[in-house]
């Protein structure tokens, strides 16, 4: 029971660092990037970071919604990926933490950030100052609408997820199987004992 303990009291602390350093960067670099496009460009890349955190989501209920059992038949015929897909679902609480937490909350957070420096962009187009009524306006606009389309996108994800659960995993583990292959490193953790408990 300590053991188990202490092994994810670890993953715990590792997954708030490689949070912090992950936000960080892509804080800093959204933040650098919008300060200098236009506001439809500003717009779109609000949006690809909405839609990365639903796909990621997804990846993540996924991973724990999948059953291995078609994966070890997969992997008896040595189809590429099925390896993978079967460390992703018995790693699933680990996978949907990073998917989910990591990556899900971080885009979250930076499409808030990014959406406010958007509204202040628009704002400065009409010739309106940080406050005034028409930035306070479209700021209530288009957060509403980055709020609505992240949440209808997760309940949708959630719905493929669920039922889709082993084409997603498959398609995510032979993605992951190509970037080891091609980087030769280790995304996925090799160890010979991994339960899904």
């Amino acid at each position: 029971m300590k053991t188990q303990l202490q092994k994810s009291l670890k993953f715990s602390l590792g997954i708030a660092v490689i949070t912090f350093v992950l936000a960080a960067i892509f804080s800093v670099i959204s933040t650098f990037i919008l300060n200098d496009v236009f506001y439809l460009v500003g717009i779109i890349i609000v949006f690809t970071i909405v839609i990365i955190g639903v796909l990621f989501d997804m990846l993540g209920i996924a991973a724990t919604a999948a059953d291995e059992v078609p994966f070890h038949a997969m992997a008896a015929e040595k189809v590429n990926g099925s390896k993978e897909a079967i460390i992703i679902v018995r790693n699933a609480d680990r996978f949907a933490s990073f998917c989910n937490d990591v990556i899900g909350d971080i885009a979250g957070v930076i499409s808030g950030t990014a959406a406010a420096i958007v509204v202040l962009r628009i704002a400065q187009i009409f010739g309106q100052s940080d406050g005034s009524t028409l930035q306070f306006v479209i700021s209530v606009i288009f957060t509403s609408i980055v709020a609505a389309v992240t949440v209808g996108g997760k309940a949708m994800g959630k719905y493929f997820a669920v039922h889709s659960s082993t084409d997603i995993i498959f398609f995510a583990a032979r993605i992951i199987a190509l970037i080891e292959r091609k980087l030769n490193i280790n995304l996925l953790p090799r160890e010979k004992k991994t339960s899904r408990n």
